[in-house]
Parts: structure tokens; C-alpha cells; sequence
């Protein structure tokens, strides 16, 4: 009898695991996203804002109840790209969209930089990120920053391989 229920256990730890499996972010793919999309974005390079206690968080025990969409006041204060750079001040009041795939929820950390493709909507601006990143790349790198610099100003934008 105890083998019979060890054997059970066993199978049911054993099961098939759920991964989530994501492209690696890559900014001239958002880019190019962003771009072909029939709603209007802009680029932005700033620090965001927001109250962490409102992400979504799982709950493991009914993992359908994760919400699809957590709709978060923030503030991005940074600058805007032009032709010429991120030389425009940016610094307004969006609204951030903690999106959750499944059981698996977007995070971002408040104080961080990002570089953003921030959806233009009648009620202002939407910065939609996702488990799998999204339209955020926190931290930018100088070249993550060069790049979509490139991208805009009509240069090289193609999309690394993954």
C-alpha cells in the first residue's frame, strides 16, 4: 500500500511542468512592432513610477484568476526621442499595464529607467509591459539606447536572431 501511494506522489510531481517560453527582447523587433501597429507610439527614455503594492500577483492555488490586464497610474519622467536623439523632456502621467500571461505576471521595479514604447491613447499614454517584457526594456544599455536611435532616424533596424 505505501508503495502504491509513494508511486502516485511521485507521478504526480513527476507530470508535465508549465514553462512560459519567450522571444529574448530584442528593441529593433518592438521597434518595428511599434511602428507597423495602427496605434501611435512614442519612444521614451525615463524613470517610472508607480505604486508596487498594485502589480497582480498569482495565486497559485487558482491560477485563472490572474487578471489579464492590471491597469497602474505611474509617472515616466525622462525624455523623448526625436530626430535628433532623446533631447525632448518627457514627464507626465501614464498609465501602466501589468499584463499577465496565465499564471505568469509582468513585474517592473518603481525608480527604474526604461526605455518605453508608450501606446498614445485618448486618455493619455499606455506603457504595456508582459511577463515576456513587452513595450519596456528596463535599464537600457547605451547600445540597446544607440539602436533604437538608428531605428528611428530611419537607419539599420533589424532584428537580431534569437
Amino acid at each position: 500500500m505505501i508503495r502504491v501511494a509513494l508511486f502516485t506522489l511521485l507521478c504526480a510531481l513527476t507530470g508535465p511542468a508549465l514553462a512560459l517560453t519567450c522571444l529574448p527582447p530584442d528593441v529593433a523587433r518592438t521597434y518595428q512592432q511599434a511602428a507597423e501597429a495602427e496605434e501611435a507610439y512614442i519612444v521614451v527614455h525615463a524613470r517610472l513610477e508607480f505604486d508596487a503594492d498594485a502589480l497582480p500577483r498569482t495565486d497559485w492555488q487558482d491560477q485563472a484568476a490572474s487578471p489579464p490586464h492590471t491597469l497602474i497610474p505611474a509617472r515616466m519622467t525622462g525624455h523623448a526621442l526625436t530626430k535628433t536623439g532623446f533631447d525632448l523632456r518627457f514627464d507626465r502621467a501614464i498609465t501602466l499595464d501589468a499584463q499577465c500571461f496565465g499564471p505568469w505576471c509582468a513585474g517592473a521595479i518603481p525608480g527604474t529607467s526604461y526605455l518605453a514604447f508608450l501606446q498614445r491613447t485618448q486618455d493619455g499614454y499606455l506603457l504595456a509591459l508582459d511577463p515576456c517584457g513587452g513595450m519596456g526594456f528596463a535599464d537600457p544599455t547605451p547600445e540597446t539606447l544607440r539602436r533604437v536611435e538608428t531605428c528611428y532616424s530611419g537607419g539599420r533596424c533589424d532584428p537580431q536572431s534569437p
